[in-house]
C-alpha cells in the first residue's frame, strides 16, 4: 500500500519546536574545541569520543563515560563556562533568521540540550533572536533522548507535542521529537555524513518559507 503519511509540508501545526545547535545556528567549531581539549585532558581518544556529545545535556554525556573520580556536574558546570567564553565561529544557518523573524513569538519555542546563559551567548553571537518560549538544560530531569524537552516545550506554548512539528539535527533528539509524539523535520545543513532517517530533511531555511494559516496556525511552504 502507499504511504499514505501526511508530509511536513502539507499540513499546518500549532507550533513549531527548534533543537538550536546545528538546526538553527552551527556551533560545531566551539563545541569540539572546548570538548575535544577536555576530552583530551581525560586521555580519551578524542577524535572517537566528539561525534558522541552532540545534542545531549553535557552531564548526560560525561555521565555515560563512567570515568573514575570525575564528577559530572562539576565537569559539565566548568565546560560550559568554557563554552560561553568561546562563541568564535558561531553562526546561524542560511536563512534562519529571516524565517524565525516570519514566525508570531507566541507560535515557536527552542528546546535545548544547552544550559540558559550558553543558550543565549550562542543565540546572541550568531545574530538570533531570544525567543518568547525556550527549554534549556536546566528545566528537565532527564535530557535527550527523553521526550521530556518537548512536551514542556509544547506545553509552556500551550499545545499537545501531536500538534508541533521538531525541527532536529541528531539522532538523540529526533528520538526525544517521535517519543512526544511531534512530526519531525531534520535539518542536514551541519552533517558532515549521510543520518540515516524515515523523517524528512531540509538542507537550508532558504529552501522553505513560513506560512501562516487563517485560524493562527503555522505551516511550511516552498
Amino acid at each position: 500500500m502507499p504511504d499514505t503519511t501526511p508530509s511536513c509540508f502539507d499540513r499546518p501545526y500549532s507550533a513549531f519546536l527548534f533543537d538550536m545547535d546545528g538546526t538553527i545556528l552551527s556551533s560545531l567549531l566551539a563545541a569540539e574545541r572546548v570538548w575535544g581539549a577536555w576530552a583530551a585532558r581525560q586521555g580519551l581518544d578524542v577524535e572517537a569520543f566528539l561525534p558522541t556529545m552532540h545534542g545531549a545535556r553535557g552531564v548526560d554525556t560525561i555521565a555515560k563515560l563512567n570515568l573514575p573520580g570525575v564528577d559530572p556536574v562539576a565537569e559539565a558546570a566548568a565546560i560550559t563556562e568554557a563554552e560561553i567564553n568561546d562563541v568564535e565561529g558561531v553562526f546561524a544557518l542560511p536563512g534562519a533568521a529571516a524565517f524565525l523573524a516570519a514566525l508570531p513569538s507566541d507560535r515557536w519555542a527552542i528546546v535545548t540540550s544547552s544550559p540558559l546563559r550558553l543558550a543565549h551567548k550562542r543565540l546572541e553571537a550568531a545574530g538570533l533572536p531570544i525567543p518568547k518560549f525556550i527549554v534549556t538544560a536546566e528545566d528537565v530531569e532527564v535530557g535527550k533522548p527523553n521526550p521530556q524537552c518537548y512536551i514542556l516545550g509544547a506545553e509552556r506554548l500551550g499545545f499537545s507535542p501531536s500538534e508541533c512539528l521538531v525541527f532536529e539535527d541528531v539522532q538523540a533528539g529526533i528520538l526525544a521529537g517521535e517519543s512526544a509524539g511531534s512530526d519531525v523535520l531534520v535539518i542536514t545543513a551541519t552533517q558532515h555524513h549521510d543520518l540515516e532517517t524515515s523523517h524528512p530533511t531540509l538542507h537550508s531555511y532558504e529552501d522553505v518559507r513560513v506560512r501562516i494559516y487563517e485560524d493562527g496556525k503555522v505551516g511550511l511552504g516552498k
